[in-house]
């Protein structure tokens, strides 16, 4: 089964780790059912940015995005050349290392 090294976020994962999950199942999906609360203010149906993060390793491994998906993620906080929300970001047979951004444009409003 693939793993996912999740890097440190202060909110979310403080320490970082390491879940596994089956190929098939989004990023957000393997996220929520191993404890770690990313936003998904959508429900995880690519309606927002909220799920957005950073594939540091395995982007090339994840299906292609959709226009949907690349329309959204114009307006994430944080963009990157290997961007992806997470909700949509569905696991292959290949480890990944994600970096959940800092902010999501729901953090940053209820910061300002």
């Amino acid at each position: 089964m693939p793993i996912i090294n999740v890097l440190p976020h202060a909110e979310y994962c403080p320490e970082g780790t390491r879940i596994t999950a089956p190929a098939g199942t989004s990023i957000a999906e393997a996220m929520l059912e191993h404890g770690i609360g990313i936003e998904h203010a959508c429900g995880l149906v690519c309606a927002c940015t909220t799920c957005h993060l950073v594939v540091r390793e395995g982007f090339d491994s994840l299906n292609p995005m959709d226009e949907c998906e690349e329309d959204l993620l114009d307006r994430a906080w944080g963009l990157e050349p290997n961007s992806r929300l997470s909700c949509q970001a569905i696991v292959s047979q290949a480890d990944l290392t994600v970096e959940i951004p800092r902010y999501s444009i729901n953090h940053a409003k209820e910061t300002l």
